[in-house]
């Protein structure tokens, strides 16, 4: 471990590390496409990911991560039932030519199923009748869709509708799209299970999850698929390998084989090509910093928490672990003060910043003290 001072008052600290990252090159005939990894958060591709495009039936898993909070909040129950408009009959049906669940006039239907109807049959009648029970009208719940993406900070999502029906203001980014399914992994454990559900029957109707990847990868277990004449073949998709999980998104597949076969592709380079490496652990000590008038002359800045990064695994190439902080730093200090950061630079990679603090407590020295430090220094010069 090698450190480098840095001009003026920053101190800068580097350290080359060596990781395997020989990534080949990936290439996918989707239109847009994003994979991250999930603990991590991390882009390992992306192509055209920020662009807001038609979702279709992918944006299926806004209107069902609203059910979720109001299941986990305790204000819905999955024993709850809802009644069937004609409106959502009408819009959602069969008759429309979209996925349905085959919902009948009048009937009432249980949250669960409804869930189910929504993730493993696509039900567009299943999105309307969920969002008109829940809010009153279709309207009024992708209004409350657009405040929740924005607190959740999807700033690439616009929704007017539960289906994912076509409308030109109706419009997600693939990058909105995995952060959604991360958080419903993360925030709703208890009903993941639903997406990886191979098939449903209701209403005697017997219909299969379009998830390619649930039969083609033992591994994958959701999220969702979307078809329109405007948004080709899409597919959310989630896999774990071990203790390792990936999300992707792609859209503008021209069949539902190429979206199988594309979205398999880069799912198996992710796990193939990257892996997690701790870097450094919760409390440990990054770097000792001087401190002016303080009782004692330095602190130690740790990590908070354990530094998890995912990184190419299959070439050699230079890894910079850069602390940045001012020097030296003035008394008082409180443990836990943030007093710098750690610049992780990942070649090819957007550079990470992790916050660093004061592992102890350091008190100002007192007046004779701060007397004898400014003697030392007018005598000695600055250490």
């Amino acid at each position: 471990m090698t450190y480098k001072q840095g001009l003026g008052l920053a101190l800068l600290t580097s350290c080359i590390m060596s990781w395997g990252m020989d990534v080949s090159a990936m290439e996918t005939k989707a239109r847009n496409a994003i994979l991250i990894d999930f603990t991590t958060g991390q882009q390992l591709y992306a192509k055209d990911h920020k662009r807001m495009v038609p979702p279709a039936s992918m944006s299926k898993l806004m209107t069902v991560y609203m059910i979720f909070d109001k299941l986990k909040d305790g204000s819905l129950s999955l024993d709850d039932t809802f009644t069937v408009s004609e409106n959502a009959w009408r819009k959602g049906g069969a008759a429309t030519g979209g996925s349905t669940m085959f919902l009948k006039i009048g009937q009432k239907v249980r949250v669960e199923d409804l869930l189910k109807g929504i993730l493993i049959q696509s039900g567009n009648d299943a999105c309307i009748v969920a969002a008109e029970n829940i809010s009153g009208s279709e309207e009024d719940f992708a209004a409350q869709m657009n405040i929740k993406a924005k607190q959740m900070g999807l700033g690439n999502s616009s929704f007017v509708n539960s289906t994912g029906l076509p409308d030109p203001e109706h419009r997600m980014s693939v990058e909105d799209l995995a952060k959604l399914s991360k958080a419903i992994i993360e925030e709703f454990p208890e009903f993941y299970h639903l997406f990886s559900e191979k098939n449903f029957t209701y209403n005697g109707i017997k219909q299969g999850n379009r998830n390619p990847l649930l039969y083609s990868m033992p591994n994958a277990d959701g999220l969702k698929t979307g078809h329109t004449e405007e948004a080709g073949f899409s597919l959310v998709a989630s896999a774990k390998k071990g203790d390792r999980r990936l999300i992707e998104v792609m859209t503008g597949m021209k069949s539902n084989k190429e979206r199988s076969e594309e979205a398999e592709k880069l799912m198996s380079w992710g796990f193939r090509e990257f892996q997690n490496y701790k870097i450094y652990e919760a409390g440990q000590k990054i770097v000792e910093v001087p401190v002016w008038f303080g009782k004692s002359k330095s602190v130690n800045l740790v990590v908070n928490e354990d530094v998890i990064k995912t990184l190419p695994r299959n070439k050699r190439d230079e890894i910079k672990l850069i602390a940045v902080y001012k020097k030296p730093l003035p008394a008082p200090i409180q443990k836990g003060e943030e007093l710098g950061q750690l610049k992780i630079e990942i070649p090819g990679m957007e550079t990470v910043k992790i916050p660093l603090f004061a592992a102890d407590n350091v008190e100002k020295q007192g007046f004779f003290g701060r007397i004898s430090t400014n003697l030392k220094y007018l005598i000695f010069g600055a250490e």
